[in-house]
């Protein structure tokens, strides 16, 4: 089952597009990130599969993107949005706080605050690329919470190999900041999708569901 909704926060309005289950163990609240909207392909495959593992998915656009505007905010404005948005779910599982990329920024500042069980970072930009002394390795962390870290095997953001070496992490072979794989790569597109959301599900189930 699929509604959205709009919701009001101090920096406009955002939407709040729910993939629900019929008897959800866990909801995952899923942010997007500076590049593309809540129709980015990682996004859609889990909003997509999930639930039929019994995982609510609500994908989350911020007021900027839903205004139309072409660049993303300040982190402190990205924040206030989606404090304001989580704030107004209504859910009765164990919460999930995640996005991918900017997303994934925005869910490790405010995951504890908001009180959820773990936090799914996809893409996590650890780094401007070509920029690896300058980390957003703390900011990872900053949660204290349960975290699964996506990420692609060539992402300019930050490869697997650059994280902490106790960091839990999916790596996605061959694929670059988007998920996106080569012709020649060992997975086509969608095998890259399902092996993503097959780690998320092993990883919530085991950290967050039980």
């Amino acid at each position: 089952m699929t509604d959205e909704r709009i919701v009001g926060t101090p920096h406009g309005e955002a939407r709040i597009v729910a993939y629900r289950a019929r008897r959800p163990v866990a909801t995952l609240a899923l942010g997007h990130g500076a590049g593309a909207g809540i129709e980015s392909g990682d996004l859609a495959a889990l909003a997509g599969r999930l639930p039929k593992q019994d995982m609510n998915v609500f994908l989350i656009e911020q007021p900027w993107r839903r205004a139309g505007r072409k660049l993303a905010p300040a982190p402190k404005v990205l924040d206030e949005a989606w404090i304001a948005i989580i704030g107004q779910l209504r859910v009765r599982t164990p919460l999930v706080i995640g996005g991918r990329s900017a997303g994934a920024r925005v869910a490790c500042r405010t995951a504890s605050s908001l009180g959820a069980s773990g936090v799914l970072a996809m893409s996590f930009p650890l780094h401007a690329p070509g920029k690896p002394e300058k980390s957003r390795v703390d900011e990872l962390h900053q949660a204290g919470l349960p975290t699964l870290v996506v990420q692609g095997e060539r992402d300019p953001f930050g490869t697997p190999e650059e994280f902490p070496p106790l960091t839990e992490m999916a790596v996605v072979p061959d694929a670059d900041h988007s998920f996106k794989v080569p012709k020649r790569a060992e997975l086509d597109q969608q095998e890259t999708y399902d092996l993503l959301v097959e780690a998320v599900f092993e990883w919530v189930t085991r950290e967050v569901s039980g």
